[in-house]
């Protein structure tokens, strides 16, 4: 190309790799964004190894794994101190650089490299407090504000930013949190530096809750018939955990009624955010900028949605911790249209990918690979297996993937699971307890004590898997740096 691309990442938070028309889903219906996979490469297996906003959201901005970075779980309040990000590297060879979103780091002013940064966490429970001024934590509210009047608030409505509750959103729709990121993104593409290609970051809060889409987008799904949730042989495990009258509980079988009222609110959001992402996209080819600009969509993690009577993310389970990811480039970029590959991709992996299409050197601390050479449809060496965790429920989760099998093991209990996703993608049986799946257990086993041989917690002496060890969302180094202990 005769001049440096520019990129756009869009972000999600909570979308389940598995919630796009085009990759074959029952209900939800995103006609934009099948047409941007159309377009450009869609990854079938792509991962968040920590699959929480925040955790998740330091591997994608760092390139690293959460045992460098240190964050194996989800905590408040500990300092982003990463030198090195996405942003950082697009800043200092010479790109504009935009965020526009949430970012859910902090201090929550903190800008990770960029140059500026419009900031909507949604409601960060940490962070909003009426002592201060919203201002400090949030640019939405104050917009908001200026249209409605000084006393208006995106929680009017009640409805919690955890909840399985489900209503539709109650003001205008130009006003939507969701509306909010593309018209911003839109007076960037005024505003920006005409000398300068752009590195643009567009990250919604939705689908994450409160289920709170526009009346016609929660409607669309309300009357459709919903396949059942599927339900594992395996639950029992964690029944002891339900909690099914909570509205923002982890575990539990709920009312059919409110699942449906949730999964109606949940898969309006991913359509109303397809027809926002449809509208910076015509833009974008309005302004001539889309002929060389580098698409990519993805998500922080996914959401359990009733899967195996679970709710929310941090589990190692496919609706938890697999996302979408589509890399669109321009026309010479090489990138085969409409193509769908299998292997286990990470969120570390963006990083280094968007910088390979950029033509941008990758820095020694990035553990992540370009994937850019899998979406030109070349073979080249990839990973054998993908390592995972998150600490939930006063124990550290742990998995391991390599797209066809998955095994699990519970730090607290010990208890493991193995899964054969080819034959049972949903996760159905488990076959840890089948004498047949042995052998495969027990070399799921000896990887996992690889991944932890060294680990401060003491997973393992490296010969077995140790359960019972406490746990803390972030490792020790890092504790360290933020001055915790």
């Amino acid at each position: 190309m005769s001049e440096r691309p520019n990129v756009v990442l869009i972000m999600t938070d909570q979308w389940r790799g598995d919630c796009l028309s085009i990759a074959g889903h029952p209900v939800v219906h995103t006609p934009y964004l099948d047409q941007l996979a159309l377009e450009g490469a869609r990854f079938n297996r792509a991962y968040s190894a920590t699959p929480t906003c925040i955790p998740a959201r330091a591997s994608l901005l760092t390139g690293q794994t959460p045992r460098t970075h240190g964050r194996v779980g989800y905590m408040d309040g500990v300092p982003w101190d990463y030198p090195v990000t996405i942003a950082s590297e697009f800043t200092r060879h010479g790109y504009q650089t935009q965020a526009i979103g949430k970012m859910h780091v902090y201090p929550e002013r903190s800008q990770m490299g960029f140059q500026n940064v419009i900031l909507h966490d949604g409601y960060l429970h940490f962070a909003r407090r009426r002592k201060r001024d919203l201002a400090f934590i949030d640019d939405y509210l104050p917009w908001l504000r200026e249209q409605l009047g000084h006393d208006a608030d995106y929680f009017d409505h009640g409805v919690n930013c955890n909840s399985v509750v489900a209503r539709p959103w109650d003001k205008p729709e130009h006003l939507h949190p969701t509306n909010f990121i593309i018209t911003k993104a839109i007076e960037f593409l005024y505003r920006r530096d005409p000398r300068k290609p752009f590195f643009l970051f567009l990250s919604f809060h939705r689908p994450h809750p409160p289920y709170d889409p526009p009346a016609w987008a929660f409607e669309m799904y309300m009357d459709l018939l919903m396949p059942d949730v599927p339900v594992g042989d395996w639950v029992d495990i964690l029944a002891p955990y339900a909690d099914p009258y909570r509205p923002d509980a982890f575990v539990g079988e709920i009312d059919p009624r409110v699942l449906r009222r949730a999964r109606a609110g949940y898969y309006g959001h991913m359509t109303h955010i397809d027809h926002q992402i449809n509208r910076f996209m015509e833009v974008l080819q309005e302004f001539g900028l889309a002929d060389n600009t580098y698409v990519c969509f993805t998500s922080d993690h996914g959401e359990m949605m009733g899967d195996h009577h679970l709710f929310r993310k941090g589990y190692p389970y496919e609706g938890s911790a697999r996302v979408p990811l589509i890399l669109k480039g321009p026309a010479d970029s090489g990138i085969r249209p409409n193509a769908a590959y299998d292997q286990v991709i990470e969120l570390r992996d963006i990083m280094p990918t968007l910088l390979d299409c950029a033509g941008l050197p990758i820095p020694e601390t990035v553990e992540g690979r370009s994937f850019l050479p899998i979406a030109r449809g070349e073979e080249v060496p990839w990973r054998d297996y993908l390592h995972g965790e998150h600490t939930l429920m006063g124990q550290s989760i742990q998995w391991i993937t390599d797209g066809h099998e998955k095994y699990v093991w519970f730090s607290g209990s010990g208890h493991e699971q193995l899964f054969n996703l080819d034959e049972d993608p949903q996760e159905l049986h488990d076959l840890a307890r089948d004498p047949r799946y042995a052998d495969r257990l027990a070399h799921w086993r000896r990887v996992l004590v690889q991944e932890l041989t060294g680990r401060e917690e003491g997973f393992t002496d490296g010969q077995r898997l140790i359960p019972g060890r406490p746990v803390h969302p972030c490792l020790s180094h890092l504790r360290r740096q933020a001055g915790l202990e």
